[in-house]
């Protein structure tokens, strides 16, 4: 008696538990089931733009007598090798300027001083000997916002005898604009792919549901590279160079709820799902 009062309890708790279990489960089926269709594109696009402006980097420099390396370099040497580095550039920046470049243009950057190292003549070994010298520096930069000045300042640059030009940076005034408009257009194809994917299925777009930026708009100015030193630079014009464009990428993704379909719309499902 005892076990089969024991058996109908827990055949009690067993129903008691499925019912408890499939009311639980009731509202995550009716919420799964209720949940509206949604369409998910992913979308890339780009621009490109001509450069509005231009960076043109050059050196100038001097070096002291080569020396032993087991000697100093003579403090006379070091202020003869200034003095003639700032001439050079007090007359490259009136070469600049008489070309009608604004002085806030031209950026002459800091004095750098390095050690250079040297072969020498051969010792009785038939070994070059290494002697040592000191370079001093000046980087120097010109901003254009005329690319038709390119190479009038190219020429102007190689006539005031610069050592090195280290090349140019294409880049536009207004980054914002452009990366703007890669944006948009990136957008805009998300938009037209989703318009196409739901016209084909028979469907329309609803509400944007999300959007995100997987990939924020890539801005690179575009280099130029021009370096060569002056006694090889030639009779060469940087109007031979052209600019080219800048292309700036974009991606997103966009999420679009589908608009619901009923049965007025489209009577012979009604009628099929009915049979």
């Amino acid at each position: 008696m005892n076990s089969l009062s024991n058996h109908l309890q827990r055949l009690r708790y067993g129903v008691l538990g499925s019912a408890l279990l499939a009311l639980l489960a009731a509202p995550a089926v009716q919420a799964a089931s209720s949940t509206p269709p949604s369409l998910f594109v992913q979308a890339q696009s780009w621009v490109e733009v001509a450069p509005d402006k231009a960076t043109l980097n050059a050196r100038l420099w001097e070096n002291t007598p080569a020396v032993s390396s087991l000697e100093e370099t003579d403090s006379d040497a070091l202020s003869e090798a200034r003095e003639r580095l700032e001439n050079r550039a007090s007359q490259l920046i009136e070469a600049m300027e008489a070309i009608g470049i604004e002085q806030r243009a031209i950026n002459a950057g800091s004095l750098n001083v390095y050690p250079d190292r040297v072969a020498g003549p051969r010792n009785e070994s038939g070994e070059h000997d290494t002697l040592t010298r000191t370079r001093l520096e000046r980087p120097f930069s010109v901003e254009l916002t005329e690319l038709d000045q390119l190479g009038e300042v190219f020429d102007a640059l190689i006539s005031a005898g610069v050592n090195a030009l280290d090349g140019v940076q294409f880049d536009l005034q207004d980054r914002d604009a452009a990366t703007d408009e890669a944006l948009s257009k990136a957008l805009e194809k998300a938009r037209h792919k989703a318009e196409l994917m739901a016209s084909t299925l028979d469907t329309e777009l609803g509400h944007v549901q999300r959007i995100e930026e997987t990939q924020s708009p890539i801005f690179q100015p575009r280099m130029m590279a021009m370096r060569a030193e002056s006694d090889a630079m030639g009779s060469g014009s940087a109007s031979d160079y052209r600019p080219g464009t800048i292309r700036i990428d974009a991606e997103v993704n966009v999420q679009w709820l589908l608009k619901a379909q009923d049965a007025q719309d489209h009577p012979d499902r009604a009628e099929a799902a009915q049979e």
